[in-house]
């Protein structure tokens, strides 16, 4: 055995991990971890929880998104062609739009302590969504794509645009109303042409591969976002909004059982189910204050237990994978 196989062999567990692992995807935990924070708020006010631990978990989004940004942006300078890789493919691609999402959710929350700042965080995010959602278009449009690549992520971007609407309420600039409207045409259509795919796919084509499955539940947010995002830009709950909401909560309940299940490995992927549970939870507690109901309160309550149950175990997990370094060992 020669030195140079002994240096090898000796540092082999530091040679097997790179920064360029480090996954768009992960994005998603901050859509989640964010979108708990907000929907604390709201559970707050329904149940009278103490709203500390909401604003917590909200600041606990802003750390976790400085973190992915500033490993991202390294990945990047030092991996170019890793991100190139990820941006070219027809299903990671779709993630990218998970920082604007995350963005936005974080100017709803930061709007409490920095308007300033949320404003800012708004505009740059909008800017963000609505060049994602143009580019996915463009390449749905200019390009034959596989049956094998509409699934469900397809959506992200979409939803992205929706989540404009959903945040830009509070903005208090003149074009905002006119913004959020280009918002919600763009994310509606966009949500409706591809949830109609996808279905398709999913009932002519092979299932969704197992590792993709907790992926299935990004079909509730555009019921669940659109739900928000319909309601703050008309300012009522009416019939649509309503068709929007049960149909998003009807549609969770019908996924749940295929999602949720022991055999299904953990990977990041699971990070998927977050954000759509999250938007319904504040769906939830938003139809249920404007029908005046105690019964859908309680049910509201539920739900929000359900979320932070469910976004607690994927933290801890991927906490461990993390910690572990499995996450950046090279495949």
């Amino acid at each position: 055995m020669t030195i140079q196989s002994i240096n090898i062999s000796s540092s082999s567990p530091l040679a097997r991990r790179s920064i360029s692992q480090l996954p768009i995807n992960l994005f998603a935990s901050v859509m989640g971890i964010t979108g708990l924070g907000l929907a604390w708020r709201e559970a707050a006010k329904s149940l009278g929880l103490p709203s500390l631990p909401g604003e917590y978990i909200g600041g606990l989004g802003t750390l976790v998104f400085v973190a992915l940004a500033i490993g991202y942006v390294s990945k990047w300078v030092r991996h170019p062609s890793s991100v190139s890789s990820e941006f070219a493919h027809p299903v990671q691609s779709n993630f990218f739009a998970t920082v604007a999402i995350g963005l936005l959710l974080q100017s709803a929350f930061l709007n409490r302590y920095s308007p300033l700042l949320s404003q800012g965080v708004w505009i740059a995010a909008s800017a963000l969504a609505f060049a994602l959602a143009y580019v996915v278009a463009k390449a749905f449009l200019g390009r034959q794509q596989l049956h094998e690549t509409t699934l469900p992520p397809l959506l992200i971007p979409g939803v992205a645009t929706l989540d404009i609407a959903v945040t830009g309420y509070a903005m208090p600039f003149s074009w905002a109303h006119e913004v959020n409207m280009l918002a919600f045409a763009i994310g509606s259509v966009m949500a409706a042409v591809f949830v109609a795919l996808i279905f398709a796919r999913l009932r002519h084509e092979d299932p969704v591969p197992l590792p993709a499955r907790p992926s299935l539940m990004v079909l509730v947010a555009p019921f669940a976002v659109g739900f928000l995002a319909y309601t703050n830009v008309t300012g009522s709950v009416d019939l649509f909004a309503t068709v929007l909401f049960y149909f998003g909560l009807f549609l969770m309940l019908v996924l749940s059982p295929m999602v949720f299940r022991t055999h299904i490995p953990f990977i990041i992927t699971w990070w998927a189910i977050s954000f759509p549970l999250a938007a319904l939870s504040i769906a939830f507690f938003r139809y249920a204050e404007a029908v005046q109901s105690n019964f859908l309160v309680m049910l509201a309550g539920v739900m929000f237990v359900f979320l932070a149950v469910a976004i607690t175990v994927v933290f801890i997990r991927t906490a461990c994978i993390v910690l572990t370094g499995r996450l950046f060992e090279v495949k």
